[in-house]
């Protein structure tokens, strides 16, 4: 028996079937002795992705006292939504108002009906619990400069204008840029031109800073206002990294998300419980892959080593075959494009030949085989994909039982239904009702 049979019989061992939500008990019990738990994706673009991962937040919050869920998407756009699950003045008056809002391409990754599920069960879910034990939702990401600034601006016309002048002075240099600005931004610095908004952003974070106990509006305002004021240094110095040799773009972003979540953590209290839903790419230990050849890091990473007192648990996903939204390239039409039959030899193929469909892993039933201690190839599908020539650059060589605590593997998926297409919801996919 070659080591490829080997490692299917094994793997046919130890997984279990996974094909409702009851199915996820002993995964939840291994979760539930965590107080941070990663979920992850394969792609921005597949239905049961979203449906699983929102199986098991839902069941985290119910009956394990989880108090948030943090993502892979824009603070402000989130703050929007944090504001209305949690029934704020002033805030959207339905989930499909507020999920339209997201206009930052690609579109389809936050405005889709998955997530509109789950928006809707997060209000429903906080409807009768006092504002501190409220569930939120909070975006992790660092493209928003544009939008943080003029956040923080709004806010200060009406709250505390003797900051106005500071914000103003950081909105006017990136004024030039336009609506694109951070890219713009960029390709500026890429022409040799001297000035940066370096100075503007770094003096707005530290006024704001200085004057936080101050914006105390309501119960998340002043995190709100330094939130943004660190997305706007930070951003900047995101798009200042892409074109010198001498900085990393990704550990910029990383390293930015993982300080968003230290930062929600504290804002929540000492005995606070969270959930992270993004790519595997961000969540699966980078130590376990190729990215350590580079010294590329992650958040699955920075966890491990920043916060062991929180017992991290990272869960990653991934599909055989099926189908995903996503672009040609970065700003394209999406598209509903199919997901081809996963290499000979790599993770969703072994898994797949087990012949158990759906299935779920626990890796510490392999850390200890010689058949998993070497690299796989495992599928990573982003916004912009090109399946004929996925062979290529698709499957990132991981050590699975280093990378992941648990895995769940989908045989046959499915793109995520975009709100900016007309879906009639009772046509949904089977998975769609009992994951909520």
């Amino acid at each position: 028996m070659n080591i490829e049979q080997q490692r299917i019989e094994k793997l046919s061992e130890v997984s279990q079937k996974l094909e409702n939500v009851l199915d996820l008990d002993p995964l939840i019990e291994e979760l539930s002795h965590s107080k941070l738990v990663l979920l992850g994706e394969a792609s921005h673009g597949t239905h049961e992705y979203y449906t699983w991962r929102t199986a098991i937040s839902k069941r985290l919050i119910q009956e394990h006292g989880f108090n948030f869920i943090a993502v892979e998407g824009d603070w402000p756009d989130f703050y929007r939504v944090n504001r209305y699950v949690k029934n704020y003045q002033n805030s959207h008056n339905s989930s499909v108002k507020v999920l339209k809002e997201f206009n930052r391409w690609p579109t389809w990754m936050w405005a889709n009906w998955e997530i509109e599920t789950l928006v809707n069960w997060l209000y429903e879910h906080n409807t009768d619990l006092s504002a501190h034990k409220r569930v939120g939702i909070y975006g992790l990401d660092v493209y928003s400069l544009w939008e943080s600034i003029e956040a923080i601006v709004d806010y200060l016309q009406i709250h505390d204008r003797t900051l106005l002048p500071s914000a103003k002075r950081a909105m006017g240099c990136f004024e030039p840029f336009g609506d694109e600005m951070g890219m713009a931004y960029a390709r500026s610095l890429q022409r040799f031109l001297p000035k940066t908004c370096e100075h503007e952003v770094v003096s707005l974070l530290s006024d704001i800073k200085k004057r936080v106990p101050t914006f105390n509006t309501d119960i998340e305002a002043a995190l709100n206002m330094e939130q943004n004021a660190h997305i706007a240094k930070n951003a900047e110095k995101y798009y200042r990294s892409m074109v010198s040799a001498n900085q990393s773009s990704w550990n910029l972003r990383d390293h930015h998300m993982m300080d968003t979540l230290v930062r929600l953590l504290h804002f929540h209290g000492p005995n606070t419980k969270a959930i992270i839903w993004e790519h595997n790419t961000h969540v699966g230990d980078a130590r376990a892959t190729d990215m350590v050849l580079d010294n590329t890091i992650n958040v699955g990473q920075l966890v491990r080593e920043q916060l062991p007192s929180y017992n991290p648990k990272i869960v990653g996903f991934g599909s055989y075959q099926g189908t995903v939204v996503a672009g040609s390239e970065w700003g394209a039409p999406m598209r509903n494009m199919h997901v081809p039959e996963a290499v000979k030899g790599s993770w969703e193929y072994l898994l797949h030949k087990t012949g158990k469909g759906n299935q779920l892993v626990f890796m510490d039933e392999l850390k200890e085989n010689d058949l998993f201690k070497t690299s796989i190839g495992h599928r990573a599908i982003g916004v912009v994909y090109h399946p004929k020539y996925e062979k290529i650059g698709n499957y990132v060589p991981s050590v699975m039982p280093e990378r992941y605590d648990a895995f769940i593997h989908i045989d046959s998926s499915e793109g995520v239904h975009a709100m900016d297409v007309y879906v009639d919801k009772s046509q949904l996919p089977e998975t769609y009702p009992w994951a909520f």
